[in-house]
């Protein structure tokens, strides 16, 4: 008798009681059964029912495993007339309709889906990989009504690959409590669009700041609906191309050079590309022996080193006349990648300068990408893009997962 009123208090049970509670070696199985004539409820708008029109076949659900045995609950399931509604099937106060797991082990499923992969978790519970996909829908779903929404200052864009063949999600963050907004398919303006209308004109009215790469969707779409906002390209990209400059004039030099000099060079390439205070001892005494040479990989590190000087103004006005006088000694100079480098700032200055004012990276939002691609690596990818969105919100958007009763 212990046993079964410790279930029925467990699962919550005013309509319904514990029949009783089979043992086996495989699992352990309640029977359920309606409480004298008390009213039940409506499947649909849960609101209570007089009339009983019919009893249909007996359904189990699986509940948490009571020690190491599984749980299951069986029921026959009673069909109600609703005046609202008409004839549905009742509403069951231990699971949701058409589930066949109980609520508590959805959460716990969904709960645990945030620290391992799909498939981890369904073979720690012992169910399939099907009911942890639904889990987990079910949770995002919930925590998508239920979140909330205060107005959002500082916004971060950007794009994650999903799979190899130029395949993206857009994803976008809230830099300020560091979680997730939005995820979608693809990154064009059509696609990202529907994020902009779904938070609204008066939400969209509050963005200040909004920090991304230079792709032209993008801008186009925070011109549109965030006018307020100030465009502020990052500086992680920025530098990725001036990065990618140096590297591509080295790439072509390195065919130029003599043997002796080419002994010299040989395994210079993160040399160049690193932030000089980041060298160790041996790589500094390196660097200042190449540098002394006077050859075009030289100058282009020079080129590349008093570019970064940018990141050190505090004024304006100073921070643009660097800038512009970087620019003209790039396209002076014979480096074909820096001159397309200086095109691209020249292009896209309105949303570069302002970072002397703002001071803002978009740091959170590579640390938040990072994080999604662990989701997509610890599960060894998703096949649609339905569930890898699904996983992304549920494990960085912060979401609250459903309640029990």
């Amino acid at each position: 008798m212990l046993l079964k009123t410790f279930i029925r208090k467990q699962l919550r049970l005013k309509a319904h009681t514990v029949v009783k509670v089979e043992e086996t070696e495989e699992c352990l199985t309640v029977y359920i059964d309606r409480l004298g004539r008390r009213l039940l409820r409506c499947g649909v708008c849960r609101q209570r029912c007089r009339k009983v029109h019919g009893v249909r076949a007996e359904r189990e659900w699986r509940d948490l495993s009571m020690r190491k045995l599984p749980l299951k609950l069986r029921y026959r399931p009673r069909r109600v007339e609703c005046p609202r509604c008409g004839v549905r099937v009742e509403d069951f106060p231990w699971a949701d309709p058409w589930e066949r797991v109980t609520r508590a082990l959805s959460n716990a499923v969904a709960l645990l889906a945030r620290e391992l992969s799909w498939q981890g978790v369904a073979r720690h519970f012992g169910v399939n990989w099907k009911s942890v996909a639904g889990a987990v829908n079910r949770a995002v779903a919930y925590g998508l009504r239920n979140r909330k929404r205060p107005p959002v200052h500082v916004m971060g864009i950007d794009e994650v690959s999903r799979r190899k063949g130029q395949v993206y999600l857009t994803v976008v963050y809230d830099l300020e409590r560091r979680v997730l907004l939005w995820a979608g398919e693809d990154r064009t303006e059509k696609a990202v669009s529907r994020f902009f209308i779904e938070m609204g004109r008066r939400r969209c009215r509050t963005v200040r700041t909004v920090c991304m790469d230079m792709w032209a969707a993008y801008a186009n779409l925070v011109r549109q609906y965030c006018p307020k906002a100030q465009i502020l390209f990052d500086r992680f990209h920025i530098v990725k191309h001036l990065n990618e400059a140096i590297e591509e004039v080295r790439r072509s030099e390195m065919r130029r050079l003599s043997a002796r000099e080419r002994v010299w060079f040989k395994r210079s390439r993160w040399l160049l590309l690193k932030n000089p205070w980041n060298l160790k001892p041996d790589q500094k005494e390196r660097l200042s022996t190449l540098v002394q040479w006077n050859i075009p990989i030289v100058r282009a590190y020079y080129l590349k080193e008093s570019f970064q000087l940018f990141w050190e103004y505090r004024q304006p006005w100073r921070a643009e006349a660097h800038l512009r006088k970087w620019m003209y000694s790039a396209m002076r100079s014979r480096f074909e990648p820096f001159k397309k480098f200086a095109r691209m700032l020249r292009s896209h200055l309105d949303g570069i300068l302002p970072w002397t004012k703002l001071r803002l990276s978009s740091g959170a939002v590579e640390g938040m990408n990072n994080k999604v691609k662990s989701i997509s690596h610890r599960s060894f990818g998703f096949r649609t893009a339905k569930y890898f969105i699904a996983n992304i919100y549920h494990c960085c958007a912060g979401l609250p997962l459903p309640r029990e009763g």
